[in-house]
């Protein structure tokens, strides 16, 4: 692994969690004092290059019926349920924006991603801002996307998964469900869901990748504290972790059908669920309100239905119930989502591999 220098990449990389051309390369970025300080070292945080908002948000999205696709199948996708029905965002639009608010019946929430690091989430938004929304930084901490909230101009690590400067430093969101895979394991899962719209009011080459061969190779844009080899640094991991343990899963080397697996994460039954063909994993607390510890196998029916447990449940990607006598409860998502795996290791340095040991 080596870190490019930015002035050697092709203007065409002027995008994607504000890196990739326009200044800031390797060097520290040039920021204003903040009065209340950052809960990250100052000197690791990166300009990315094209500046606050030169990576435009999404605040209206349009989506459309999914209708049958024949092609793109192996593209990843962003999965999100609100507001009665699942809606799929496609990474090649995602990398161009990085930031899609929503406004959903309960409330706004935010979907990011970051390209530089590959990882998606999901966050409930401040419902009684005046403005709700959050937008791209420009800067990056271990080459990561820093959003900020528009209502405080507070900015937020998204693998951090908080405010780290600003008047709501310190401050974490609520995370919400949401599933990556490829399209066409979501078609096959819900194919009368919708499909966000390449409608966007911005006019972008949807069709085109903007970092030519980054998700394969073993470069990075942008520095990161700590440098983890025990894997290749763009595996697709599926992190976990709580209060005392990391664990990382390698999508790739699960099975290509559904596999299960029932763990322990430092004392907390989870389970973990998902397909290296179909490109997704999932994780969730085998531990239900009422104590009730559950054990979990491949679903024996028809998606999206797709585990079941020794109760007679089954149980969407979203840890939905979907029958059984706990149709309409939810399994607790645990923290997690899915990263390369540099980005992983360097939020993580402790984190344990799955299969791999610590």
């Amino acid at each position: 692994m080596h870190i490019r220098p930015l002035f050697l990449l092709s203007l065409s990389l002027l995008t994607a969690c504000g890196g990739g051309g326009g200044g800031g390369g390797d060097g520290a970025s040039q920021i204003a004092g903040s009065t209340t300080g950052w809960l990250v070292p100052e000197n690791e945080i990166r300009d990315g290059g094209p500046g606050k908002d030169g990576i435009p948000a999404i605040s209206s999205p349009t989506f459309a019926p999914l209708a049958q696709q024949s092609s793109g199948l192996n593209a990843l996708v962003i999965g999100v349920s609100f507001d009665g029905d699942e809606h799929a965002i496609p990474h090649d639009i995602m990398d161009w924006h990085e930031v899609l608010n929503l406004t959903t019946q309960t409330g706004p929430t935010v979907v990011s991603y970051c390209p530089l690091t590959g990882s998606a989430l999901h966050w409930k938004g401040f419902e009684n801002d005046s403005d709700a929304t959050f937008g791209v930084s420009g800067l990056l901490y271990n080459s990561n996307l820093i959003l900020y909230d528009r209502q405080t101009d507070s900015n937020w690590s998204q693998i951090g998964i908080q405010a780290i400067e600003g008047t709501r430093r310190s401050q974490r969101p609520q995370g919400l469900p949401l599933v990556e895979m490829t399209l066409g394991a979501w078609q096959e899962m819900y194919p009368d869901s919708l499909l966000l719209s390449r409608t966007t009011g911005f006019s972008r080459d949807y069709g085109r990748y903007p970092y030519g061969s980054f998700r394969t190779n073993t470069e990075l844009l942008f520095p990161v504290d700590v440098l983890d080899n025990r894997l290749h640094e763009k595996a697709r991991v599926l992190g976990v972790f709580n209060s005392s343990v990391a664990r990382a899963y390698v999508i790739d080397d699960l099975e290509d059908t559904i596999e299960v697996i029932n763990d322990d994460l430092g004392g907390e039954p989870i389970v973990v669920v998902g397909s290296a063909t179909r490109k997704f994993a999932v994780a969730f607390s085998r531990t239900l309100a009422d104590g009730t510890e559950l054990t979990f196998l491949p679903s024996s029916t028809a998606l999206p239905s797709l585990i079941e447990d020794q109760e007679g449940n089954t149980w969407d990607v979203f840890g939905r119930a979907l029958t059984g006598p706990r149709e309409g409860e939810s399994l607790t998502v645990t923290q997690s989502h899915i990263a390369y795996w540099f980005a992983w290791g360097a939020f993580h340095k402790q984190s344990e591999i799955h299969n791999q040991g610590s």
